[in-house]
């Protein structure tokens, strides 16, 4: 077993009838101060590996943000939404759409044609969609909320 079936098998098991009654009871919405505390963690290892060539705290804090992102996907996959699986495939057809010169034939004489045809594909990408920006400001603002608590529990305010 992969690690990765591993981490999904463990997050299945948690949220199980005879799992832990936390992990249980979690909710996408409950699971948003966590997703914005472990990316700020994650900048935190970055931060440590960079000043002190130290990447323990990186590689732990990395876990903990993609814990998160099994979490989310085991719960989408019991409501019938996606699963973790589908997420890793999005990401990977985004990638090598984004990376045609990479991932095909097709080749570009300057980094500013890479970067037109790079942003022409994330236009047609988000065809239909442009009003999901609409939701960015107040995820920003809650974001901040969710720092500023944090920082509360944690002592440093």
């Amino acid at each position: 077993m992969s690690e990765i079936d591993r981490l999904k098998k463990i997050v299945q098991t948690l949220r199980s009838e005879n799992g832990c009654p936390w992990d249980k009871a979690q909710t996408h919405m409950s699971l948003k101060p966590g997703c914005i505390e472990e990316a700020a963690e994650v900048i935190g290892g970055i931060n440590i590996l960079n000043e002190t060539g130290d990447a323990d705290n990186l590689k732990e804090e990395l876990g903990d943000l993609l814990l998160q992102v099994m979490f989310h996907s085991v719960m989408a996959e019991e409501e019938g939404y996606f699963t973790f699986d589908d997420v890793v495939k999005t990401i990977s057809d985004k990638m090598e759409r984004r990376h045609p010169h990479v991932f095909t034939d097709v080749k570009f004489n300057s980094e500013e044609e890479l970067h037109a045809a790079w942003a022409e594909i994330k236009k047609k990408e988000k065809e239909g969609k442009e009003w999901y920006a609409d939701y960015l400001p107040g995820a920003f603002n809650e974001a901040h909320k969710f720092i500023d608590k944090a920082q509360e529990r944690k002592g440093f305010k």
